[in-house]
C-alpha cells in the first residue's frame, strides 16, 4: 500500500508534470501565433481601407474640382454672352440714334431768309421754305436718313433734291449747282447730296430748304420748327 501510494503520488506525479508543461507550452505558443497572425491581417485590412478611403477622397476631390471648373466655365460663357448681347444692343441703339439724328443742311451757316417771308419774288406770295447763306459750291447735306424721291430740274427751284425721310416727312433742297444722288438712293443723316448754287429763280447763290408733308409743292411746314423738333439748333 505504501509503495502503491508512493507510486501513485510520486511517479505518477513526476510523469504527469512534464506532460502538462509541454501541453501548456504548445497551447501558449499556438495562442501567441494566432494573435500575431490576427494583428497582421488587421493591419493589412486597415491599410487597404485607408488606401481605398484615400482613393475615394481623391476621386471625390477630383469630381468636385471638375464640377467647379465646369460651373466656372458655364458662368464665364454666360457672362460673355451677356456682354456680347449688351454690345449688340448698344450698337443697335447707336445705329438707331444715328439714323434718327438730324443735322443742318449747311454746316456752320445761318438762315438768311425766314419761312413765309412776303414778296413778289415768290409765286405763292410768300416764302415756302428758308434760305441758308451759302456760297456756290458749298456742300449740302441731307438733314436726316431717308430715300431720294426726286433729283433733277425743278423749274423755279432749279436743280433740286427731294428726300422722303424715315419718319414719313419730306425735305427739299433747291437751287443746287450740282446733284450728287439719284432717285431711289438711301441717304444717312449728314450725307452730302449736292452743292449749293444759283440755279432757277434766284438773285444769288444760297440753299433753299423746305420741310413738307408730301413730295409736292404746297405741302410745306415750318422748316425751323421741323429741324428744331429733331434737335437741330438754328
Amino acid at each position: 500500500m505504501g509503495v502503491a501510494a508512493l507510486a501513485t503520488s510520486g511517479v505518477v506525479g513526476t510523469l504527469a508534470a512534464p506532460a502538462f508543461a509541454a501541453e501548456s507550452a504548445v497551447e501558449t505558443t499556438g495562442l501567441t501565433q494566432a494573435i500575431t497572425i490576427g494583428d497582421s491581417v488587421a493591419e493589412q485590412i486597415d491599410a487597404q481601407a485607408a488606401a481605398q478611403q484615400h482613393a475615394a477622397d481623391e476621386t471625390a476631390a477630383r469630381e468636385r474640382a471638375e464640377a467647379a471648373a465646369k460651373q466656372r466655365a458655364k458662368e464665364a460663357a454666360a457672362k460673355a454672352e451677356k456682354e456680347r448681347e449688351a454690345k449688340v444692343r448698344a450698337a443697335r441703339e447707336a445705329e438707331r440714334k444715328r439714323l434718327n439724328a438730324f443735322t443742318s443742311p449747311i454746316s456752320g451757316s445761318y438762315v438768311s431768309i425766314g419761312y413765309q417771308a412776303g414778296g413778289a419774288v415768290w409765286s405763292s406770295g410768300s416764302h415756302t421754305g428758308i434760305d441758308f447763306h451759302a456760297a456756290s459750291g458749298t456742300a449740302v447735306h441731307s438733314v436726316g436718313a431717308g430715300t431720294v424721291v426726286e433729283a433733277g430740274w425743278g423749274g423755279a427751284y432749279g436743280n433740286q433734291i427731294v428726300v422722303r425721310m424715315n419718319d414719313g416727312t419730306y425735305t427739299q433742297y433747291g437751287h443746287l449747282s450740282s446733284i450728287g444722288v439719284s432717285v431711289g438712293q438711301t441717304v444717312a443723316p449728314g450725307a452730302q447730296i449736292g452743292l449749293s448754287g444759283a440755279t432757277g429763280n434766284v438773285t444769288g447763290a444760297h440753299l433753299h430748304f423746305e420741310a413738307r408733308t408730301s413730295a409736292e409743292y404746297g405741302s410745306d411746314i415750318d422748316p425751323i420748327g421741323y429741324l428744331r423738333s429733331h434737335g437741330v439748333s438754328l
